[in-house]
C-alpha cells in the first residue's frame, strides 16, 4: 500500500522569505476572533508590523473584535496576495496569535503609533481618539501556503526576529528612517525598482529591522532584505549605501552590507 504523501514542505529558505514578504508587507488582513459562546467572527482590520515582525492593530472599543479580543485574546490572522486567475493560486499566510493591548505612552505603544502610520498614513485621522487603541498579535504559529504544493509549517521564531544584540539600531530606527526619507529621498525608489522589480512610484522607507527594510508608496508595498543581520549604526549606514550602490550599477537584486 502507498504511504499517503505528506503535504507540508520542509521549512527551507524559500519558505522564509516568502513568509516575510506577506507578513512584512501586508497593509490588511482578516482577523478571526472568538465570540464569547466559541463561535468565529472574522474581520478585515489594518495593519503594520513592529520591528520583529509582530503584527499591529488600531481598533476601536466599539468593534465587535475589540470587545472579542479582552475576553479571550486567542486569534487567527490571514494575510495574502491576490492577482489573476485562481485565487488558490496565490500565496497566503495564516498565523496564529495572543492579543495583547499596547499602552499608549509606553516605548512599545510609541513605537507602535509611529510605524503603524508610516504605513497607514490615512489612520492619522483617528488614531489619537480615545476610543482606539493598539493590539500585538504576539504570533504563536503560521501555516504558509505559497500557492499549489507549496505548503509549509512554521514556527514562531521563523515569523518573529530576536532583537536580542540590536539594541543600537532599534535606538537609531526612527531616525533612519527619517534621514533617509527626508535627505536621501531617492534612494527608497532605487531601492524599490532596481532592486525588487516594483513600479515606478513615490517610494518611501517605512520602517527598518535587523533583516531589512520596508517600503511603501500608496497601496504598494515592497520588503528589501539585507544579506545578513545588521545590528549597529555603523552596519546600518553601510548596507543602505550598498544598496543604493549596487541599485546605480547593476540592479541584480543582490543584497550587501559588508
Amino acid at each position: 500500500m502507498n504511504q499517503p504523501v505528506d503535504p507540508i514542505r520542509p521549512t527551507d529558505d524559500e519558505g522564509l522569505r516568502l513568509a516575510e514578504r506577506l507578513l512584512r508587507g501586508a497593509r490588511r488582513g482578516a482577523l478571526g476572533t472568538l465570540e464569547p459562546g466559541g463561535h468565529p467572527f472574522v474581520s478585515l482590520v489594518s495593519l503594520a508590523t513592529d520591528v520583529d515582525g509582530t503584527p499591529l492593530i488600531l481598533v476601536s472599543r466599539l468593534s465587535h473584535h475589540t470587545a472579542h479580543l479582552s475576553g479571550d485574546p486567542r486569534c487567527s490572522l490571514l494575510v495574502g496576495e491576490s492577482g489573476k486567475g485562481d485565487p488558490l493560486a496565490h500565496p497566503r499566510l495564516t498565523l496564529t496569535c495572543r492579543a495583547v493591548p499596547i499602552e499608549r505612552e509606553s516605548e512599545r505603544g510609541l513605537r507602535a503609533r509611529r510605524r503603524f502610520l508610516a504605513r497607514q498614513p490615512k489612520a492619522a485621522l483617528y488614531v489619537d481618539f480615545p476610543d482606539f487603541g493598539f493590539f500585538a498579535l504576539e504570533i504563536e504559529r503560521g501555516s504558509l501556503n505559497g500557492g499549489f504544493g507549496k505548503a509549509y509549517r512554521l514556527e514562531r521564531a521563523d515569523l518573529v526576529l530576536d532583537l536580542a544584540g540590536a539594541e543600537e539600531l532599534l535606538a537609531v530606527e526612527e531616525s533612519a528612517v527619517e534621514h533617509m526619507n527626508a535627505d536621501h529621498a531617492g534612494s527608497a525608489a532605487l531601492y524599490a525598482e532596481k532592486l525588487l522589480g516594483l513600479p515606478a512610484g513615490r517610494w518611501t522607507i517605512t520602517g527598518i529591522d535587523p533583516a531589512g527594510c520596508d517600503l511603501a508608496s500608496g497601496e504598494r508595498t515592497g520588503r528589501l532584505p539585507f544579506d545578513g543581520r545588521v545590528a549597529s549604526a555603523e552596519g546600518l549606514r553601510r548596507a543602505l549605501h550598498d544598496l543604493a550602490v549596487r541599485a546605480r550599477t547593476t540592479g541584480d537584486g543582490t543584497v550587501s552590507n559588508d
